[in-house]
């Protein structure tokens, strides 16, 4: 869809970047995901929803990621100004705890008791069962494996 600007606007309402996106999951999936979409739909706006989620960011991962400038870095490469973002120093390490935070609220919210996630290195696991612990949520974690 084009915006008065001349720009696509992406994602489509379908979910698709131009001709990728969607997905493909059975439809006892289904039936969850769009329970999922709608109950967000109602809550993403709530002013109650986003000042606790805030306040978690803030107190409980350590919201907002400082930046740290990298002088030698900076320097090495002709004088741009080089910055890490540090989320690395987030509550379980990296930015997956964002998410995890808001689907754990989301799901508490909705009335869950369980949520549950895949992963493939683990770190997203992590920070999905830190957050369900923290909303008082049950949560398993699976994780494939290499078998040679």
């Amino acid at each position: 869809m084009n915006t008065s600007s001349g720009l696509v606007e992406m994602p489509d309402k379908a979910g698709y970047f131009g001709s990728y996106g969607g997905s493909f999951v059975p439809p006892q999936i289904q039936k969850v995901l769009d329970e999922i979409t709608a109950a967000y739909g109602q809550i993403k706006d709530d002013a109650y929803f986003k000042e606790e989620l805030s306040a978690l960011y803030k107190n409980y991962v350590g919201r907002p990621s400082p930046v740290f400038y990298a002088k030698s870095l900076s320097e090495k490469y002709g004088g741009a100004r080089i910055y890490f973002k540090r989320e690395d120093l987030n509550h379980t390490g990296a930015h997956k705890i964002n998410h995890c935070l808001g689907e754990a609220l989301l799901a508490k919210k909705m009335g869950k008791k369980k949520i549950i996630a895949e992963t493939g290195a683990g770190q997203h696991g992590v920070a999905l069962a830190t957050a369900a612990a923290f909303v008082g949520l049950e949560c398993d974690i699976y994780m494939g494996e290499v078998v040679r």
